[in-house]
């Protein structure tokens, strides 16, 4: 358990590495069941693998780093407009910081008295923290940590299938790669569960149905794509 017992602080970096590694882990083992399944030859199917392994970290990387980038822009321009309305209109943004806190609860006596200490400590902070949930305003949003965090988680969790191929046995190559992404899938919602201080068997419920149903879908159109090729 976290020392200040919350796990919440937690969430963030959880959900990124969570959401590259069950990337990672589903999209390439996808990706080579169906092409094993189709008939792809063994030099082939490395080939595809690397390159989707590749592709998908390098993907991820720049989904990450675009919408990271996106959501910076969005809460740096929200803060400079504070910036903005703290120097214009200081007595509005006061009485605005105050009717906030009492929304929350606080009398309205006491809110105008805290609200007036907190902008005397830092307005700008007060108000990023009451009115745009911005927490840490110097440091909320990091495009480039979101993308290497990304590309590595991705990395990682595809390359579990793809170890799976490389131990396959000539013609199991499809029920190899099942195998250890099954296994690789309980111990990614188990750990997911582990560090977020929630139950273990609905996060791994979770990310194997999504699991099994990808692989599933890729296996139906490899098998169809081998019925239809001479």
């Amino acid at each position: 358990m976290p020392k200040d017992g919350h796990y919440i602080n937690r969430s963030n970096w959880l959900r990124a590495a969570m959401l590259g590694a069950n990337d990672g882990i589903v999209s390439m083992a996808s990706l080579l069941v169906g092409v094993s399944v189709a008939g792809l030859e063994d030099g082939n199917l490395l080939l595809t693998g690397l390159a989707g392994l590749s592709a998908g970290a390098f993907s991820m990387a720049a989904g990450e780093y675009v919408s990271v980038s996106a959501q910076s822009d969005v809460e740096a321009a929200d803060l400079e407009r504070e910036r903005r309305a703290l120097d214009e209109d200081p007595d509005y943004e006061l009485s605005e910081l105050a009717e906030g806190l009492e929304m929350r609860g606080v009398a309205s006596e006491l809110a105008l008295q805290v609200a007036a200490q907190m902008t005397e400590h830092d307005a700008l902070d007060a108000h990023a923290r009451e009115e745009l949930g911005l927490h840490d305003p110097e440091g909320q949003a990091r495009p480039l940590q979101a993308a290497g965090a990304s590309a590595v988680a991705f990395a990682l969790g595809g390359g579990l299938p793809l170890l799976g191929m490389l131990v396959a046995s000539a013609g199991d190559v499809w029920l190899s790669v099942v195998f250890v992404t099954l296994l690789a899938l309980i111990g990614l919602g188990g750990c997911g569960a582990r560090l977020g201080g929630a139950p273990m068997g609905p996060a791994v419920l979770r990310v194997l149905f999504w699991g099994v149903l990808a692989m599933s879908v890729t296996s139906v159109i490899g098998h169809a794509f081998s019925l239809l090729t001479p």
